[in-house]
């Protein structure tokens, strides 16, 4: 009985990543059991499966951002229940992919309000349709489209701030302004090769400029969360990470380019585990070097 427990859930968050473009999420994505962390503030993480859930639990508020898949969905809901039994103020998209959206369903009737960037809204609806989920999904019921959208819950203000495409084209970081916590979402991979999603409006140049935004909108006393880490790190750091994501695009770019103009073909380049310049970021570098590829050369 228990592995068919297992079984069933796993084949819920599979058929979840239908959500996402299917070169997506396959590797170091699933783990076993779930983690609670406190940060500070009454502001943490909770980590399963998927990209990294946010959460403010507090006598006067409750606020999760992103929701994995509905699985870790349900167990984030367990854990809120176990300190309150008040509706969910607020529930928060970063993005639409589905490890960061898929588990809002389980959230349903059970929170106040859903919130994300227009374009995330776009995408998660898109996707919907495509995969024939729209019955599945609890969609964001307000949005926003330029600069900062913020939001009181209790003693915290949450603010969710859009610096352009990036990732995918409706990507927000989310400051829990109080706690002085933001969650990036998928704008920072640390030291893991990122998913670029060109399908979704993702952009490399300016993803270099958003995290130059990011870095200066901040400051150094902020506790970074990210949607993902590579083998061996965080998925909470410093701006000073956000610079060194910054430089990694910037040298992936360059790489690309240099290779191309000595001759290289784009499944050469695509072949590298390690990119000059940025050597913490190990591993298949195939999905950002496919992206630059495709900005540098195929969308000119």
């Amino acid at each position: 009985m228990t592995n068919r427990r297992s079984f069933i859930k796993q084949s819920t968050a599979l058929s979840a990543l239908s959500l996402l473009p299917s070169s997506f999420l396959y590797e170091s994505l699933f783990q076993n059991g779930y983690k609670m962390q406190a940060l500070r503030n009454n502001v943490g993480i909770f980590s399963e499966r998927g990209g990294t859930i946010g959460w403010m639990i507090s006598d006067d508020g409750l606020v999760v951002v992103d929701s994995q898949f509905p699985p870790q969905a349900e167990h984030m809901v367990q854990e809120i229940r176990k300190q309150s039994d008040r509706k969910i103020d607020l529930l928060v998209n970063t993005h639409h992919h589905g490890d960061h959206s898929a588990g809002n369903i389980a959230f349903k009737g059970i929170v106040e309000k859903v919130m994300a960037h227009e374009n995330s809204l776009k995408n998660q609806k898109a996707n919907a349709e495509r995969a024939n989920s729209v019955d599945k999904q609890l969609f964001p019921d307000t949005t926003y489209k330029k600069g900062k959208f913020s939001e009181k819950v209790g003693k915290e203000k949450v603010s969710l701030h859009y610096f352009g495409a990036a990732h995918t084209d409706g990507d927000s970081f989310v400051h829990f302004e109080n706690a002085n916590i933001v969650h990036c979402g998928d704008l920072v991979f640390n030291r893991r090769a990122p998913f670029v999603d060109k399908s979704a409006g993702a952009n490399m140049e300016n993803w270099q400029r958003v995290m130059e935004r990011g870095y200066k909108a901040f400051d150094k006393d902020t506790l970074f969360v990210f949607g993902h880490s590579g083998s061996g790190y965080e998925v909470t750091g410093t701006r000073d990470d956000l610079r060194a994501f910054q430089n990694y695009l910037a040298k992936v770019m360059e790489f690309v380019k240099k290779g191309a103009a000595a001759g290289k073909t784009k499944e050469e380049l695509a072949a590298a585990t390690e990119i000059p310049g940025a050597p913490e970021w190990k591993g298949r570098q195939t999905r950002p070097v496919n992206a630059a590829w495709t900005e540098l050369f195929d969308e000119k």
